[in-house]
């Protein structure tokens, strides 16, 4: 690698930010902003899509994303005769080709306008994952995106990666399928073009990955070799995985969004339902909350500190002009006396006034 810090060493750069949307800046340990991945979950219909949307919003989802790809834009001819990214509902049936979904899966410009309208009326942010530079060029002129995500297919596509870091919007490129050389060059490409609003999205493309597969740890590693923020994209069955991403500083938390799981397609099995999406966005903020500072400060007030901890006190009478030794004192709640660090100012010392049985030992008592 050239330009990088190899030697892992923790989290570095955990402040610096991109303006990601005109509301929302990330950086690393910020509350995370949660990407509904919508993607081909509506299956060709555009009333599901925008119920989706709103129950995204419903949810507590900062956005919604879907992707921008034609028949002609996501597969060969040779992948076509195959059948080979046919979803596993469709393997047994004749009447459905790989070809057939893809065209009645794929969302028009018209469509796309009209959900992101939809979003715009709810105050939900939307976005799309472009497979074309023809579908840059309608998401940046015309739906006017906030920002651009890359596939993980396409973090090794480095002259379209070229294309669109030029077009100079926050850029977020998730990591699957991809070596750290690769990862890297994608990177260095993004920044000759003149970007360095990047924000980058640990991913394993497998769906569903094992946990072993996983490797959150992935984003520490990431966070120590690059300032920019760093996210997570996942495909993992429930909520455990993303929400511990959180803990890890994961600025960006991108889940596909189904309303149902059983429904046919792609991507319905590894999807949040509303439910889920719902405790990702919400207990996905209380971690971020409950990460707080790094300074160690008692966050407890002085009366809580007294009431819990414990004084001097005395196991036996004790005269005016007597000497107090070890065997006389004990330690007891409340801490408004003298405390048992102060022990050294009461043993051998002469009480100025009589003490009761188990008495509080004041300074001014001895």
């Amino acid at each position: 690698m050239v330009g990088r810090n190899k030697d892992f060493t923790g989290p570095k750069n955990t402040r610096m930010k991109i303006k990601l949307t005109a509301k929302k800046d990330v950086f690393n340990y910020c509350k995370p902003y949660v990407i509904a991945e919508i993607g081909s979950n509506h299956n060709g219909d555009i009333e599901l899509a925008k119920k989706l949307i709103r129950l995204a919003k419903e949810a507590g989802a900062d956005c919604v994303k879907f992707q921008s790809w034609s028949k002609e834009t996501i597969f060969s001819n040779k992948v076509y005769q195959s059948n080979y990214f046919l979803a596993d509902d469709y393997r047994n049936r004749s009447d459905y080709t790989l070809e057939a979904i893809v065209e009645a899966y794929s969302v028009s410009e018209n469509e796309l306008l009209e959900l992101k309208n939809l979003a715009d009326e709810i105050g939900i942010d939307c976005s799309s994952t472009p497979f074309s530079k023809k579908e840059v060029d309608f998401l940046v002129n015309e739906m006017k995106t906030p920002f651009i995500k890359v596939a993980s297919m396409d973090l090794n596509n480095y002259p379209f990666l070229d294309y669109i870091a030029k077009k100079n919007l926050p850029i977020v490129i998730s990591t699957g399928l991809s070596s750290l050389d690769e990862i890297e060059r994608a990177i260095q490409t993004i920044e000759s073009a003149g970007n360095n609003q990047i924000c980058i999205l640990h991913c394993i493309s497998i769906y569903p990955p094992d946990d072993n597969q996983v490797n959150l740890r992935n984003i520490q590693t990431l966070q120590s070799l690059y300032p920019y923020p760093i996210g997570f994209s996942d495909h993992t069955i429930g909520t455990s995985i993303p929400l511990a991403s959180v803990a890890l500083g994961a600025c960006l938390i991108e889940k596909h969004f189904t309303l149902d799981k059983n429904m046919e397609g792609w991507d319905h099995k590894v999807s949040a339902d509303f439910n889920e999406l719902k405790g990702i966005c919400s207990q996905s903020a209380r971690i971020s909350d409950a990460l707080g500072s790094t300074r160690i400060t008692a966050q407890e007030n002085q009366e809580k500190k007294d009431a819990f901890r414990r004084s001097i006190v005395t196991t036996r009478s004790i005269s005016i002009g007597e000497i107090i030794g070890i065997g006389d004192i004990d330690f007891k709640r409340p801490g408004e006396g003298l405390s048992p660090g102060e022990m050294k100012y009461v043993v051998g010392k002469a009480a100025k006034r009589d003490l009761e049985k188990d008495s509080i030992i004041y300074l001014e008592d001895i």
